[in-house]
């Protein structure tokens, strides 16, 4: 029924560029006022509270497919029920949980498929998941994806960058579509 999380994780590290440590970037900031950096889109505020202890910059370099995996997996696919959801629906959604927080990943998946956006995947959502056409539910869910995007200040800075990648998401997800 899914597009298979390893599958799904390959798409999503093909948009996510590597190390970064840009100061405007808002994930690059850690709770403790230490300026952090990103890399294959962990920010070093979840990789910390993922292994328990503060990383440097050393470390977060050295992240690699096989080491963020695991992160990708329990914080995000699962989250999302993403082996519950049907083909290309499920790498959509998985794919803004990471951009986004998978809170609000299930938010606009519910709005878009017409139920109360409390922010878990259950019964309800699964089958109204499953009664809407998916290559709809898609592009749907690209148009709240972006009009989100559009809300955000810093838009200005990376709207382009994110705008290009909801709409090779969106393309890669109607071709997974079974």
């Amino acid at each position: 029924m899914n597009c298979d999380f390893t599958a799904a994780l390959d798409h999503v590290l093909g948009h996510e560029a590597g190390f970064q440590d840009d100061p405007r970037d808002e994930g690059n900031k850690l709770p403790d006022g230490r300026r952090g950096c990103t890399n294959l889109g962990v920010t070093q505020a979840v990789w910390e509270t993922y292994v328990g202890h503060k990383v440097s910059t050393a470390d977060m370099k050295a992240l690699t497919p096989t080491k963020v995996a695991p992160l990708y997996k329990h914080k995000y696919w699962d989250i999302v029920n993403g082996d519950d959801l049907p083909s290309g629906v499920d790498y959509i959604v998985f794919d803004f949980a990471i951009n986004s927080g998978a809170g609000r990943a299930i938010k606009v998946l519910q709005t878009v498929v017409g139920v109360l956006p409390d922010g878990s995947i259950g019964p309800k959502t699964l089958l109204a998941v499953s009664a809407m056409n998916s290559k709809i539910l898609i592009q749907e869910y690209s148009l709240a994806k972006e009009a989100f995007y559009r809300s955000l200040r810093s838009f200005s800075i990376y709207g382009k960058g994110w705008l290009a990648r909801t709409s090779a998401v969106d393309a890669t997800a109607k071709t997974l579509i079974g």
